[in-house]
């Protein structure tokens, strides 16, 4: 039998990408979220938490221990430098967990004899700059125009339109994205569109087994 394809899902900030992967999962997918795994290998008592506050100051941890995500976000979003050191303490850790759960669910398919149309969709939002490019057979982008994702921002995390345009500039660009996608889906209009785009993935997913 061979391995279930993984598929890699990515998009811009406020994209849609988590929509779009609860639709997969809808659809009978297994869905690995790199976002995920970033909370959880910062979680308290987590070696990466320790470093971070070696690194960045303590005052990124809040009073229950836990990581101020928030305060962090704004503080690497608005310092290159700042956010290079932090993806060197999580991104490693994140890629071998990614790794790790992948080949458990492999394995865990084997064992019911479930491969046949199973695939896996693992959401890495930073794609276009991650090794976990290597682990993956396609690459789905979600996609939409920048106007959308700063009204989403600021809908969504009520960050201010400057702050909003400064983390974007901070990810990978549209084109760089579009430019590793095999496939896309285009997360502009209603959700009866998307779901449309994503039922059609599924099935060519589901073929590849």
């Amino acid at each position: 039998m061979s391995a279930p394809p993984r598929i890699g899902l990515t998009g811009g900030i406020a994209s849609g990408k988590s929509t779009v992967a609860d639709m997969f999962a809808e659809l009978g997918a297994t869905i690995i979220d790199t976002d995920v795994i970033a909370r959880e290998v910062v979680a308290p008592g987590q070696p990466a938490l320790d470093e971070i506050a070696a690194t960045f100051g303590k005052m990124l941890i809040d009073d229950d221990g836990y990581l101020d995500r928030g305060a962090l976000r704004k503080l690497v979003f608005a310092d290159d430098e700042a956010r290079k050191r932090l993806e060197a303490i999580v991104h490693p850790r994140i890629q071998d967990e990614t790794g790790r759960q992948s080949n458990q669910a492999e394995a865990a398919n084997r064992l019911a004899n479930q491969t046949k149309g199973r695939y896996q969709i693992i959401v890495v939002p930073l794609l276009v700059n991650s090794s976990l490019k290597d682990i993956l057979d396609r690459v789905l982008v979600v996609d939409c125009d920048e106007k959308t994702q700063i009204r989403r921002l600021t809908a969504r995390d009520a960050e201010s339109e400057d702050q909003a345009r400064r983390m974007l500039a901070a990810q990978s660009s549209r084109e760089e994205r579009l430019a590793i996608a095999d496939d896309v889906i285009r997360n502009d209009d209603s959700l009866a569109s998307t779901l449309d785009q994503v039922a059609a993935l599924h099935e060519i997913y589901r073929s590849l087994t």
